[in-house]
């Protein structure tokens, strides 16, 4: 990995060509649980996102010099703490992993991201950004999108509510989850069915 301070700059320079050269449009779902559901961790996150990519090809794309292009596999960017700034190591292949498996390779790459030891492939191949602020108490946030992919999906943290089961309220909880995506490659109706499957997949259970 790069040191900190060249990687802090790097960091400034995605971040201001994101925002200034993305159109994005951002959109947000509320996953609803029951009292006894199991929260939501980073694996089961990068597993449901990582299945709907797979049965929505465009949400796995890019936008590049004014051409489209759908991956063939589905690599997941996981947002990290590192020293001094942030990470975005590369789950490979994620849909084709168990949570179980997910599990042990975050565990990995979070452990060598605050150690600083990241390796360029690491860091490589990504096709898709997932950010899990929600694990440290926030709400709900806007992701930046890592051109040139065409999306990118944050979570924010699991909170109590009164959910409604056959006219009864009963106790639950909810988390938001927003998803930003580049209208240049992913329409409207496209990120609502997207984020609509994340949302499914996390309610009934990611398999």
């Amino acid at each position: 990995m790069e040191a900190p301070e060249r990687w802090q700059r790097t960091v400034a320079r995605r971040s201001a060509e994101a925002r200034a050269t993305v159109p994005d449009l951002e959109l947000s779902a509320e996953v609803e649980l029951d009292e006894d559901a199991a929260p939501p961790t980073l694996a089961v996150l990068v597993r449901a996102c990582a299945l709907a990519l797979r049965e929505v090809p465009r949400a796995n794309g890019a936008y590049r010099d004014g051409q489209f292009e759908l991956y063939a596999r589905v690599n997941v960017g996981v947002v990290v703490a590192a020293p001094g700034t942030y990470a975005i190591p590369t789950v490979p292949d994620a849909d084709l992993k168990s949570v179980a498996e997910l599990e042990t390779e975050l565990e990995s790459l979070c452990a060598r991201a605050l150690a600083g030891r990241l390796s360029a492939p690491d860091l490589a191949g990504a096709t898709f950004t997932l950010w899990y602020p929600g694990a440290d108490g926030v709400a709900s946030a806007v992701p930046l999108i890592v051109p040139p992919q065409a999306a990118a999906l944050a979570a924010g943290t699991l909170r109590r509510i009164g959910a409604v089961r056959g006219g009864i309220i009963v106790p639950g909880s909810a988390m938001t989850i927003t998803l930003a995506c580049d209208h240049r490659i992913l329409y409207g109706a496209q990120a609502s069915r997207f984020l609509g499957r994340i949302k499914t997949l996390l309610q009934e259970g990611t398999p």
